[in-house]
């Protein structure tokens, strides 16, 4: 496969039919690589040039900035370490683009030609495999089968054209069992042409559009890089290498058509439910879904490699969970291996491990809610297994968590967290203090032990068969212990 290089001023046009490396008097040339201003979402502006569109809000993320060159849009990715904090107080090193992990939004419009200076400043080589983009063979980057790997400390280029609008991502081919394990990953959105009214026949106008990745890192209590050879007992599930509380909320004026674009680059499904809304899904990585192939739903399940973008009316105010339905994964870090302590009698015993271990606590005899509001001492740089705190106490929840926000009134591009909701009186649950005789009836399922009543320990019990082996009559061909009937 040859390799071209890339001479000349920034008028330059690069004619390589593949991912071609960059010569060292067009470094300086390249468009500037930016970084991100913090943890927290970054609304992006309007675009100041090429085609108009209406951006994205990545969750606790941002969008890459280009630069207009000869009616190409150009755009620098920068690989290389970073450290991300996933919650105030929780840092982890990652591998990145521009300073974060995932790296930065990529905004582009149907038809638009692009250019992507990509520079590698990991200890590696690396490529950038655009997933789910119709483009050229040698720009799908496939290091050894598309374009030779990106050494370290070298810059390539990749152009192609924008053929179809959707919602993409874009991640290493190269070792990308470690790559992708340490976070180096982003998002890739081919925004539809609109026509003379700022229109598409096809694809409705989002008032709020979000997008974010799902992530799973398998980070040890008290370190700081994940375990890259993990390939099923993750620990940290996150969004855009966030967890609750530190994800933003999905912020929305109530009527607005709100647009949820979710990647999934993890290595399990993740079932996506919102709570007091129905919604379609819209798109996939495929393309637009047509308004025939619809249905409502409350959760939609997110496939590895798969992207899901969903569309509902913001129309029912108040703050609603946005949660991943695996229960696990709506929780920090927890020992996988620590036995179920409900209904286990430990009375008198704790006092006794007191007189050996003076910090030891009675713990999941009844549930582990108590979790939720106990304070206790953490290795350093790890979180609680549940936290956050909301109005009506604690939340007891962390990992893939947010909350939806509606309000009224909002302005069209205001995404500030509006606060706690005030509900209406006599909207919310409460203790009853009437007359328990005026309950109705609480009937119990048929066949249901009494209440209070243990379930069976288990223990085996063996009745031995008597004289003549009558338990196993009609069984003379096999042996061992009889059987109660």
């Amino acid at each position: 496969m040859q390799r071209r290089h890339f001479f000349g001023g920034a008028a330059t046009a690069v004619a390589a039919l593949s991912a071609a490396s960059v010569g060292r008097a067009a470094l300086a040339t390249l468009p500037e690589a930016a970084a991100p201003a913090g943890a927290g979402t970054q609304v992006p502006p309007l675009p100041p040039t090429g085609l108009p569109f209406h951006p994205v809000v990545t969750l606790n993320g941002w969008s890459l900035p280009w630069r207009m060159n000869a009616g190409v849009k150009e755009f620098h990715l920068v690989a290389e370490p970073v450290v991300r904090e996933f919650a105030p107080g929780f840092h982890v090193n990652l591998w990145g683009y521009n300073g974060q992990s995932p790296g930065p939004t990529i905004e582009v419009v149907e038809g638009d030609r692009v250019r992507i200076f990509v520079t590698n400043r990991l200890p590696e080589h690396t490529s950038v495999h655009w997933h789910g983009q119709r483009l050229p063979n040698g720009m799908d980057g496939v290091s050894g089968l598309n374009q030779p790997a990106i050494p370290a400390g070298k810059t390539f280029v990749y152009e192609f054209t924008a053929r179809r609008p959707g919602t993409f991502m874009y991640h290493p081919h190269a070792d990308e069992m470690v790559q992708m394990a340490m976070g180096l990953m982003g998002l890739w959105i081919t925004h539809p042409r609109l026509d003379a009214r700022g229109r598409h026949p096809r694809i409705a106008t989002a008032d709020r559009d979000y997008a974010f990745l799902l992530g799973a890192f398998a980070v040890e209590p008290g370190s700081s890089t994940p375990r890259i050879n993990e390939m099923t007992d993750f620990n940290i599930w996150s969004w855009n290498s966030r967890v609750f509380p530190g994800i933003d909320p999905f912020v929305a004026r109530r009527g607005d058509r709100v647009r949820l674009r979710i990647g999934n680059l993890t290595m399990t499904n993740h079932p996506i439910h919102v709570h007091g809304h129905e919604f379609e899904v819209t798109g996939t990585d495929g393309g637009i879904v047509p308004p025939s192939a619809r249905w409502p739903e409350v959760t939609t399940d997110v496939a590895v490699g798969q992207m899901r973008q969903i569309e509902f009316i913001a129309d029912e105010p108040g703050d609603w969970a946005v949660h991943c339905h695996k229960s696990h994964h709506t929780m920090g870090p927890m020992g996988h291996d620590v036995p179920t302590m409900i209904g286990v009698d430990h009375s008198g015993l704790a006092g006794k491990i007191q007189k050996i271990v003076p910090d030891y606590m009675v713990m999941g005899d009844r549930g582990m809610a108590d979790m939720g509001a106990m304070e206790m001492p953490l290795p350093d740089n790890t979180l609680p297994m549940m936290t956050g705190t909301g109005p009506f106490g604690p939340l007891e929840m962390g990992g893939m968590f947010s909350v939806l926000k509606v309000r009224e009134g909002l302005a069209a591009r205001d995404f500030r967290d509006p606060g706690d909701y005030v509900q209406p009186p006599g909207t919310r649950a409460h203790e009853w203090t009437g007359d328990t005789d005026a309950l109705p009836p609480a009937p119990r399922a048929a066949n249901a032990p009494p209440a209070g009543a243990v379930a069976d320990d288990g223990t085996a019990r063996v009745r031995k068969p008597g004289s003549g082996h009558q338990g196993h009559q009609g069984h003379q061909g096999h042996t061992g212990h009889g059987h109660d009937h």
